[in-house]
């Protein structure tokens, strides 16, 4: 069966303490060559049947209504998983 993946980040004018914790984390571990880290969701939304214009449709404004707070995040994409990527 097809999956939609939805891809919600914090927007980029506030604060992501986790993110924040994480990068820190890697500069004492010597992990350097990262200088920052934001830290977002990912939904997984298992389709039953063919994922057309419409269902794409349908997860975009889920996406926007139900799956992320538009105070604060910022849908960054809603597209079809590639077979075999995690």
């Amino acid at each position: 069966m097809p999956t939609i993946v939805v891809e919600v980040m914090p927007k980029a004018e506030l604060l992501d303490p986790a993110g924040k914790a994480v990068a820190g984390a890697l500069a004492r571990a010597g992990k350097t060559e990262f200088s920052a880290v934001r830290i977002g969701k990912r939904f997984e939304l298992t389709v039953d049947g063919e994922v057309t214009d419409a269902v794409l449709a349908e997860a975009q404004r889920l996406a926007d209504e139900l799956l992320s707070n538009s105070v604060i995040e910022d849908v960054v994409a809603v597209k079809v998983a590639e077979v075999g990527a995690p």
